[in-house]
């Protein structure tokens, strides 16, 4: 293949090129999650919305749990808000983090109930449906 100065190459059949780019796969519509993270965002789809609940729900430690969830909302699966402090107190506790599934995170989780069929029945959705 000619070139023309150090980056430039020149491709005599124009298929070269196209026939390259076909290789490249897709990217699939929905992540794959891990057995650990699919547990944690079906905890949240049933009702358990902060930190502390998920971990208690679902027997995994603190040093599972929270970083599975920033990585959840790292890959914009679920969202988080802080409460107000003043609820917070109100409640004599400290101020807690709430989580929430995104859309995409939903058409994840139902792919992952797919994967892995016995999730659903480890955490059923509340009476009345969604959370």
């Amino acid at each position: 293949m000619p070139l023309l100065g150090p980056y430039v190459a020149i491709y005599p059949y124009a298929c070269q090129v196209a026939c390259y780019i076909g290789t490249i796969s897709p990217v699939p519509s929905e992540a794959k999650l891990s057995h650990t993270a699919a547990i944690i965002l079906q905890a949240i789809e049933a009702g358990h919305v902060y930190g502390f609940s998920v971990m208690e729900t679902t027997g995994l430690p603190s040093g599972t749990v929270y970083p599975a969830l920033r990585r959840l909302e790292r890959d914009g699966l679920i969202r988080s808000h802080w409460e107000s402090q003043a609820a917070a107190d109100a409640s004599q506790r400290p101020a807690r983090k709430y989580y929430r599934i995104t859309r995409s995170g939903e058409v994840t989780l139902r792919a992952s109930q797919k994967r892995y069929p016995l999730l659903v029945k480890l955490f059923p959705m509340p009476a009345g449906g969604k959370a």
